[in-house]
């Protein structure tokens, strides 16, 4: 049965990325106000923590940004340290069961000072007194929320990167394919 529900969600998920897409000024606007910024740090938690990793790995592929994808549940074991004004955290905070628990690491990091991006479920009300910007995706299942939520931080990895004067279509010490091992 739940292989069914991922099986119609799915179905869905071209026009949820659509959405997203149509709604790309609003992560340009995102990107405009933190571009300067020498560090970023992605947070995510269970299904949250891979699209973390790729946002950062985006950011710093193009944008040449030192970026850091982190399980948002051991930020203190590092990355808190490093966390001031000079930093923007994004947080992929989606309504699922670990909701409460990121809430409370961007809550930390907000109490250092850092710029926070939250990319949460649309409808969320409870964020906006914790984060500087906020870009909501539509809702989905749990396990597909990181389809959805890669697409706001490669577009706002793009803007940053384009807001830089960077080339996002031949980045520095990149290979487009890979030829020896």
């Amino acid at each position: 049965r739940q292989y069914q529900k991922i099986i119609q969600e799915l179905h869905k998920i071209t026009d949820k990325i659509q959405d997203i897409l149509d709604r790309a000024g609003e992560i340009k606007k995102i990107a405009d106000h933190v571009y300067r910024k020498t560090c970023f740090l992605f947070l995510g938690r269970i299904y949250g923590f891979p699209p973390a990793l790729e946002g950062a790995l985006k950011l710093k592929e193009i944008s040449y940004i030192h970026a850091e994808g982190y399980p948002a549940g051991e930020m203190k074991h590092g990355p808190i340290a490093l966390t001031d004004r000079n930093t923007a955290v994004v947080g992929i905070m989606p309504l699922d069961p670990v909701y409460d628990k990121i809430l409370s690491n961007i809550q930390e990091v907000k109490a250092r000072k850092a710029d926070i991006i939250s990319i949460v479920t649309k409808g969320d009300k409870n964020t906006s007194n914790h984060a500087d910007h906020i870009f909501e995706v539509p809702e989905t299942l749990d396990e597909l929320y990181g389809i959805i939520t890669i697409v706001p931080m490669q577009l706002l990895s793009y803007y940053i990167a384009k807001n830089l004067g960077r080339d996002v279509d031949q980045p520095r010490n990149l290979a487009k394919s890979v030829t020896v091992e």
